[in-house]
């Protein structure tokens, strides 16, 4: 499991950073690849990386903001000729199948895969995906409805322990199997094994918490718990909380806050104000590491593997 960031920056492109988009890649876990938000220009800068358009199967839009959303149009048509012919699923507020939808009508583009746009509960809910994984959304405080993703793994069961079966020879088949569901099983020789003995040590799923932009709101608390990554939007400064407040989005400090108080494993603060370049970006860094010294500044095309919690 990683995180990709394709887009980094908040409101309109500028030279060091695109608008928001980042692909949670689940290429060992599902073989498939999860597009959160796609900004202006977004298959532009997939141009630049390995990643297969392809592979994209869910896109989830966080709002309705054009710097979320205006690179749609574009990555839905070109992905029919980059060999795109499984299905794709976008999930977001009302209002995205009408956009979606007039986009492709008015440029009279036809796709080569089906899509489907699901348009989910203002008040949030859960999405219930395939082998067990879920996506539970809250909406969050922007002057529009934006949402916030939180990403679970389901647990991983414990191994069978091959090594520590081997003296007893057991041939190829089924016992195995009755081992690995943890039964009781008689060996040929009247050995009586309990399949609970040999299996390894269960292994609890990952989380990631993908958030909208935002004022600090209760739900982020609930979705930030104990999550293994959290990409939280750092528009302002900490001196600049007021303005961060008139326009309906965070600080630093605010980042950092959450991801304490939520026994966040790792922060990533994203969606960056085009006027912190350099020093001054690095200065949000450090603001949010005074709090929370586990926080990364990310840039466009950076990436980060999410490991399990040992």
């Amino acid at each position: 499991m990683q995180l990709f960031f394709l887009g980094t920056g908040a409101g309109v492109p500028a030279k060091a950073r695109n608008v928001s988009s980042l692909v949670l890649k689940l290429l060992d876990e599902l073989n498939e690849m999860w597009l959160f938000d796609c900004g202006e220009a977004t298959q532009h800068q997939i141009l630049k990386t390995s990643l297969k358009p392809r592979k994209i199967s869910r896109i989830f839009i966080t709002h309705m903001h054009g710097d979320h959303i205006f690179g749609l149009p574009g990555l839905l048509s070109s992905r029919s000729f980059q060999g795109g012919d499984t299905p794709v699923t976008i999930y977001g507020p009302k209002g995205i199948k009408a956009f979606i939808h007039a986009t492709l009508s008015y440029s009279k583009t036809h796709l080569s895969y089906p899509l489907e746009i699901v348009e989910l509960n203002p008040e949030g809910g859960v999405i219930q995906l395939p082998k067990n994984w879920q996506v539970k959304y809250l909406p969050l405080n922007h002057g529009i409805l934006s949402f916030g993703y939180r990403i679970i793994e389901p647990d991983k069961e414990g191994e069978l322990l091959v090594d520590k079966l081997a003296s007893y020879k057991i041939p190829n088949g089924p016992i195995f199997g009755q081992l690995k569901r943890g039964e009781q099983v008689r060996l040929a020789d009247g050995t009586v094994l309990d399949g609970k003995d040999y299996i390894g040590q269960s292994q609890n799923g990952r989380v990631v918490t993908i958030l909208g932009d935002t004022r600090p709101c209760d739900h982020l608390a609930l979705l930030a718990k104990d999550a293994d990554a959290l990409v939280h939007e750092c528009t302002y400064q900490a001196e600049e909380t007021q303005l961060a407040y008139n326009h309906f989005h965070s600080t630093s400090l605010q980042a950092a806050q959450v991801a304490l108080s939520g026994n966040v494993k790792t922060l990533y603060l994203n969606h960056i104000s085009a006027r912190y370049l350099g020093s001054d970006a690095k200065a949000l860094e450090a603001e949010a590491r005074s709090i929370f010294p586990n926080s990364h500044l990310v840039y466009d095309l950076n990436e980060f593997d999410i490991n399990y919690r040992e």
